[in-house]
Parts: structure tokens; C-alpha cells; sequence
């Protein structure tokens, strides 16, 4: 935890710093009100322990302005002049606790023991509030309910891995959902009721970024003016998320190598080796495989990630699940827009069929949410759809070559190959083409061979 320190007697003041350093925390001492306030202002802190009397300030006033500004920060007060009276009136303002100059060390340990259990449970309600925003934002992700068997193997592998320790990496392209999956597989874990810690790798510089995952002391670069626990601290006991982590410096996989075999990290600046007691899930869009190749990714580390690996399906590849996926997005959206919505036109069904949907599942769900916001009919439209959706229009080019759809001005036997390798390529067994098809498998075989697709 971090402390601030508010009282005018240097020595009191830096003999409470000690104590506070010596238990393990980080405290930081100031000999004003105002100068306290200043420092509250700028940087964060865990606890506030305010003497009484700052010389021409009342620190029961300073007390009053704290709760103002930081009505969550839990405040101590300290006087050498303590009396019933006067604690009475600190509590009533908001102290959470008194305390009388001098006090012995076994008294101020047990003040401070409570303000970390304070802590704690504070931090608790953050996580808990945080995890019920992300999963009200995450029910609209049907990413349990596919029907498209590649992705329901993906599924079954994630939650039977679940309660295991093991490492787990997630494959797939942007937009596929490996975040929501993550999240899914610690919901489902023994580790549920722990923090689920999440580090975008590609955000920070290395610098930035080995801080925000193993911390820093004060000091340990330019900017270093207090000390940091990092991500991992933060991940105690739960699940540390790296997303993106093809992306992840060659300086850091080292420091990430030595944290997944020995359970063991230093924050920068420091010589302590700490102990981390966490599950470890990574994602990426990237092809590890060759970024190794490359040079670009250590080896021994894609390989002690790669204990259990998944990959998402693109949305391409399940075109047995779009509409069902389109029609529940337009549910969701409805309702939370208050509109009335009769669903999808035949014409947007067509417009959702025909697009590739390189964004898989965010963009499916960015266009659905901006057609139901913009809709001015009872059924969602083309016209309501980003224009590279409804820009694919009968006879237009693609890839140099004219398109086949319907309307085209081509023969039947053109605009069914073009529709078989379509739903061919964007199926993963012969079994769900010829079932969207609806030919069994033994004329799909026949026409493949017919057009050249053995």
C-alpha cells in the first residue's frame, strides 16, 4: 500500500515512514495540509495518516477537505493532545481511526493492519464492479452458443482446460473474441473469485511496459518518483491476461520466460526476487510459429506458452452461425436503444451473407449496433449498414474479376460454382457445406470434382 504522511515534526514524520517502509509499504511524508493536498491531487494513495495540529493549519479541517476531495481514501489522525472529544469529532468527519502521540509500535502495527484490510477490501469492490461491467458488456458475445463444429471443438478444449494451472494460448484474428474467451476460461476456473488482470503488450515502450507488468522502485528511471507494484502483483492468486503478446519486446521475454518456469520476478530497479503465484493466459493475431523464425520470438517461450493452444475461427469460417449471430446482436441493441425492431430485411440477411467480414465478430457486432441506432423502418435494412457492406452490388468487380451474384449477368451453372467455392471456402469440413448446401455429401463430391476442387 502507499501512505501519505501529513504532520509538521520532521522527526515524528519520518520515524512513521520508517515504521510503514519497515512493514513492507511505501509512504511518503509531507509537512503541510495544503502541500498534502497538492500531493493527493496529483498522485494516488491508499491511506492518509494527518496529524492534528500543523501549526497555523487545523488539520480537522484538512481532514474535511480530504473527504471532499478523495471521499474513498481512508484517513488516520494523529495529536498529542488526545481526548474523547476530539476523536468523537475526527470520526464524525470521516477518520477512520485516532491514534495519541506517542504510541507505541505494537499500536501503530495494528492501525496500520487495518488499513490494509481496508484495502484489500476495497480493492475487491473494484474488481467485482469491474468484472460485472465487463460481463454485462460481454452478454452480448454469443460466443458459447456456436453450432460451427471447429468452434465448438475450440470451446470444449478452453473450459476442460479451465481448472488446470496450465498455460494457455489463444490464437486468431482480431476481432475473433480470444479476450472474451480468456475471460471465459477464468469465470469457469478454480481461480473465479481472484483478480483477472489483463496487459495489452503492444500499448506501452518496453520500458513502460516491464513496469506496468513487474513494477518498479522509486527512482528506477526518469518519472520514477514513488514505488509501483506491477500487473503481476496485481494478478495474486487469479489470472494474468496478456493480450496481444506476439508483439510482446525481445528485452521483456526473458523476465516473462523466468515468470512461467520458476514463478519468480523482480520489479525494475530492484535486486528482491519476489514469488508469483498466478495463472498465465497470452493471445495473439500473430503467427508465432514464424515470428520465432524470424528472430523475433524466443523460442523456449512459445513453447512454454503453447501447453494448451487454441485457435479461433474467423467469422468466415462459420457461416453456418452469421445470421443467428446478426439476429442476436440485433436483439441486444434493441433493447439496450429502446427501439422496436420486426429484426433483419431479407435484403440485409443477403448484404450479412455476402460480406467477408474481416473483422469477424467486432465489426459483425459494430455494424449490427450502428443499424439498429440508425434504422429509420421496422426491419433493419442495406441502407442502414457501413457502406462497405452494402457496396458489394451485383456485377461489381472483385479482385479484378466480375462477381458472381445474384442478378449477375451470368449463366446459372457460373453462379453456382461461384457459390460452392464460396461456401466451400468458408466451411471447415465437406459435412457443414453440404448441409448449408442442402445436397448430401456424395453430390457435393460430385460437383467439386466437376469444377476442379479435389
Amino acid at each position: 500500500m502507499d501512505f501519505l504522511v501529513i504532520d509538521d515534526d520532521k522527526t515524528f514524520r519520518d520515524a512513521t515512514c520508517f515504521l510503514i517502509e519497515e512493514a513492507g509499504h511505501y509512504a511518503e511524508g509531507v509537512d503541510s495540509g495544503q502541500l498534502g493536498l497538492t500531493w493527493l491531487k496529483d498522485d494516488k494513495f491508499d491511506a492518509v495518516l494527518l496529524d492534528l495540529n500543523l501549526g497555523n493549519e487545523n488539520g480537522l479541517e484538512v481532514l474535511t477537505e480530504i473527504q471532499n476531495r478523495k471521499p474513498q481514501t481512508p484517513v488516520v489522525m494523529f495529536t498529542a493532545q488526545g481526548n474523547v472529544k476530539v476523536a468523537v469529532e475526527a470520526m464524525r468527519r470521516g477518520a477512520v481511526d485516532f491514534l495519541e502521540k506517542p504510541f507505541q509500535r505494537e499500536q501503530f502495527m495494528t492501525v496500520l493492519a487495518r488499513l490494509q484490510r481496508l484495502g484489500q477490501m476495497r480493492q475487491q469492490i473494484e474488481q467485482l464492479e469491474q468484472q460485472v461491467t465487463e460481463t454485462r458488456a460481454q452478454n452480448l458475445e454469443p460466443i458459447f452458443d456456436f453450432t460451427t463444429p471447429a468452434m465448438r471443438d475450440v470451446m470444449d478444449v478452453l473450459l476442460r482446460s479451465a481448472k488446470t494451472p496450465a498455460s494457455i494460448l489463444i490464437l486468431g484474428e482480431s476481432g475473433t473474441g480470444k479476450s472474451v474467451a480468456a475471460r471465459a476460461v477464468h469465470e469457469r476456473s478454480h481461480l473465479a473469485d481472484k483478480p483477472f488482470v489483463t496487459v495489452s503488450c503492444p500499448s506501452l515502450s518496453k520500458e513502460l511496459l516491464q513496469s506496468e507488468l513487474f513494477g518498479h522502485i522509486r527512482g528506477s528511471f526518469t518519472g520514477a518518483i514513488k514505488d509501483h507494484w506491477g500487473k503481476v502483483k496485481a494478478a495474486e492468486g487469479g489470472t494474468l491476461f496478456l493480450d496481444e503478446i506476439g508483439d510482446l519486446p525481445m528485452e521483456i521475454q526473458p523476465k516473462l520466460l523466468r515468470l512461467l518456469q520458476e514463478r519468480e520476478y523482480e520489479r525494475l530497479g530492484e535486486n528482491v526476487t519476489r514469488q508469483a503465484n498466478l495463472r498465465v493466459i497470452a493471445a495473439t493475431n500473430r503467427d508465432l510459429k514464424k515470428r520465432v523464425a524470424e528472430g523475433t520470438f524466443r523460442e523456449d517461450l512459445y513453447f512454454r506458452l503453447n501447453v494448451i493452444a487454441v485457435e479461433m475461427p474467423p467469422l468466415r469460417a462459420c457461416a453456418a452461425d452469421l445470421i443467428r449471430f446478426a439476429e442476436h446482436y440485433e436483439k441486444y441493441f434493441a433493447a439496450q436503444c429502446g427501439r422496436k425492431l420486426e429484426g433483419l430485411s431479407p435484403e440485409a440477411v443477403a448484404c450479412i451473407r455476402a460480406y467477408n467480414w474481416p473483422g469477424n465478430l467486432r465489426e459483425l457486432r459494430n455494424a449490427i449496433e450502428r443499424a439498429v441506432i440508425l434504422a429509420t423502418h421496422e426491419k433493419i435494412l442495406p441502407e442502414d449498414f457501413p457502406a462497405e457492406l452494402r457496396g458489394q452490388n451485383a456485377g461489381a468487380p472483385v479482385d479484378g474479376e466480375m462477381a458472381a451474384q445474384i442478378g449477375s449477368l451470368i449463366s446459372l451453372e457460373k453462379l453456382e460454382e461461384a457459390h460452392l467455392r464460396k461456401v466451400l471456402e468458408r466451411t471447415p469440413s465437406l459435412t457443414e457445406a453440404a448441409e448449408i448446401l442442402g445436397i448430401d455429401q456424395a453430390t457435393l463430391y460430385r460437383k467439386r470434382k466437376k469444377i476442379g476442387l479435389e
